[in-house]
């Protein structure tokens, strides 16, 4: 089992950048793919990236694609989430999760952070 810890959330303005942490403990995460999601108010849980183990490929949702990039440092238990040129419908909890699957064209996983919190104004 892994334990998942987000953070660097905060308050931003529309065009800027932001880098979440995903901080693991309780085993490696060397052999799980990991990945982000979040969820807006009043909508459902959303796909946003995902990364293999090695970290050489990735996966991104369209709606962030060119903006947001996710990386791993596996010596560390680190994995990260660059977001870039943000917009105010990038505002969302935002999760890191651990054992990514996916069913019918569905992402879910067996690990989930509390989630941070990001917030774009405009």
């Amino acid at each position: 089992q892994v334990q998942l810890v987000e953070s660097g959330g905060g308050l931003v303005q529309a065009g800027g950048s932001l880098r979440l942490s995903c901080a693991a403990s309780g085993r490696t995460i060397d052999s799980y793919v990991m990945g982000w999601f979040r969820q807006a108010p009043g909508k459902e849980r959303e796909f946003v990236a995902i990364i293999n183990t090695s970290g050489d490929n990735v996966v991104y949702a369209d709606s962030v694609k060119g903006r947001f990039t996710i990386s791993r440092d596996n010596a560390k238990y680190m994995v990260y989430l660059h977001m870039n040129s943000l917009k105010p419908e990038d505002t969302a909890v935002y999760y890191c999760a651990a054992r990514l699957k996916q069913t019918a064209g569905i992402w879910s996983a067996d690990y989930w952070g509390q989630g941070t919190q990001v917030t774009v104004s405009s």
